[in-house]
């Protein structure tokens, strides 16, 4: 493996998904030899809980499972996460599962049996997803820019500075551009501990705004904010 490669999966965490518990640990072992951490779940709920909790920076999962199967647990995913590289495993080649994986926006698909060489192609395919998710070109405003490794916004190639808060919330609002972002997860993504005020939150929006050349910021009552 190129030490360049191996130099980046080492800051990256894995979800894998996986009801067969053999199986599960002998690649989630392997994983662990290249990457900072491995969070491993048994069933399609499970790993969801474990999507929330610890926002991977990368998903594994087989597709048939109990309770959850990996279509329906990597669509929930995609409702509000377009960006997160997904690899899907199977022990099948049915055509209806891998038409809808496809529409998943996956990276891999690989049929079981894997082997090393399989898992670390697939990594390293992850591993350039996320790197062309870095910066990011807003689809509401194709003059916007946002450099998530540089914390840096830009409009038509002029820096917007931005406090700690500020770009916590952007970033949040870019991860979510599809969909609106909820209260709860800007508690969580940009107050984290401390707690968020209604009026802290309208005074950061209110600033953002004066920053941004144009109304980019949407305000659903009661809900969240988003793009548009």
């Amino acid at each position: 493996m190129q030490k360049e490669l191996l130099a980046k999966l080492q800051n990256l965490t894995i979800l894998y998904a996986e009801d067969e518990e053999g199986i599960r640990k002998n690649i989630a072992d392997s994983l662990r030899y290249y990457v900072k951490e491995v969070y491993e779940a048994g069933d399609g709920e499970e790993a969801y809980v474990l999507y929330e909790q610890k926002r991977p920076d990368i998903i594994f999962s087989d597709i048939h499972m109990p309770k959850m199967d990996g279509i329906e647990f990597v669509k929930k995913v995609r409702e509000k996460d377009m960006r997160t590289p997904v690899v899907m495993i199977t022990a099948h080649t049915d055509k209806e599962y891998l038409l809808e994986a496809v529409e998943l926006h996956m990276e891999k698909y690989f049929v079981k049996p894997i082997n090393l060489e399989q898992l670390i192609g697939g990594l390293e395919r992850c591993v350039e997803q996320l790197e062309r998710n870095r910066v990011v070109v807003l689809d509401v405003d194709n003059s916007y820019v946002y450099d998530f490794d540089n914390k840096e916004l830009k409009y038509k190639d002029s820096s917007i500075a931005l406090n700690k808060k500020e770009m916590l919330f952007f970033e949040t609002l870019i991860q979510n551009q599809n969909r609106i972002t909820y209260y709860e997860e800007l508690q969580e993504s940009v107050w984290m501990d401390d707690v968020m005020t209604d009026s802290a939150l309208r005074s950061l929006v209110r600033n953002l705004r004066k920053k941004l050349p144009t109304d980019i910021i949407y305000n659903l009552s009661g809900v969240g904010y988003k793009l548009v």
